[in-house]
């Protein structure tokens, strides 16, 4: 049987982070957000680039940036985010509910939306929730995974285990923690170990670059 959409999830997770974003104070855009070099306004804006941009756009984009995909994403999001807090969340608020995307697996589009939100909340000290499902669905994509992150190598030789959702993959010193966590560490957030334990973190912390 075919997966659900992921869409429904992505639309109610978008939501959730402009509910969350709304009473942040303009002087708390500026804060760095868990992407190097990316405030959280500058990500919030990555974010509306890519709800609102097609294939076509897509490779039209990257043909501009000299097909370099980092500077396209640059571009792209200080394009959405050069206005002030208020109304690049509106901006964001506008495509919530779009479903279209840049070329890719649809399951990538979820997991940017769950990491990206969370690059965004941890430095501003918000927490969520995110469903469980989504959380697995998205673990299970990234561990079987090189495309941009390098997820699967970053874990290999490793076991991860969940304490908060039935959820245990691979073989080696274990890695145990939040399913979140172990998610963001698995996409190279350094800043996810502290809430991981175990003798795999030590590996785990040498493949994260924190970006």
């Amino acid at each position: 049987m075919p997966a659900a959409s992921p869409w429904p999830t992505i639309h109610a997770e978008r939501a959730a982070l402009a509910r969350d974003l709304a009473p942040v104070p303009e002087a708390a855009w500026s804060t760095p957000s868990l992407c190097e070099g990316w405030t959280v306004q500058e990500l919030l804006g990555h974010m509306t680039a890519t709800a609102t941009k097609t294939p076509a756009r897509f490779f039209s984009g990257l043909a501009r940036a000299r097909f370099r995909f980092s500077e396209m994403s640059r571009r792209d999001a200080e394009e959405e985010a050069k206005g002030t807090p208020a109304e690049d969340l509106e901006r964001f608020r506008a495509h919530i509910s779009d479903t279209t995307a840049p070329p890719g697996p649809v399951d990538s589009w979820l997991g940017e939306t769950i990491v990206h939100s969370t690059d965004i909340r941890w430095p501003l000290r918000l927490e969520h929730e995110f469903p469980a499902e989504a959380l697995i669905r998205v673990a299970d994509f990234y561990r079987r995974s090189n495309l941009l992150i390098g997820a699967k190598r970053r874990v290999a030789g490793v076991r991860l285990t969940a304490t908060d959702a039935s959820w245990t993959v691979g073989e080696g010193p274990e890695v145990s923690g939040p399913l979140l966590a172990l998610v963001m560490a698995m996409t190279g957030r350094a800043q996810a170990l502290t809430r991981l334990s175990g003798p795999g973190t030590e590996v785990l912390a040498a493949r994260c670059s924190g970006t």
